[in-house]
């Protein structure tokens, strides 16, 4: 499983991040960010690399959850 702390970073960089962490093809990959575009950014990528998504939110951060 990789796990990718993106909070305080803007977009594109958790999307790149996220990228760089699913070329390896976990099973899973957990990344956290702190606002609704790179939230909605990283699952949008995910989706279209064939991972299915879901999340949690925790006051100003999300968890998303990538996996095959």
């Amino acid at each position: 499983m990789e796990a990718i702390d993106a909070r305080g970073l803007s977009c594109p960089q958790p999307v790149i991040l996220l990228k760089q962490a699913l070329d390896k093809k976990p099973a899973e990959c957990r990344i956290l960010v702190d606002n609704r575009t790179a939230l909605e950014n990283t699952t949008r990528y995910a989706e279209n690399a064939g991972y299915h998504t879901s999340y949690t939110q925790e006051k100003s951060d999300f968890l998303l959850v990538a996996s095959k």
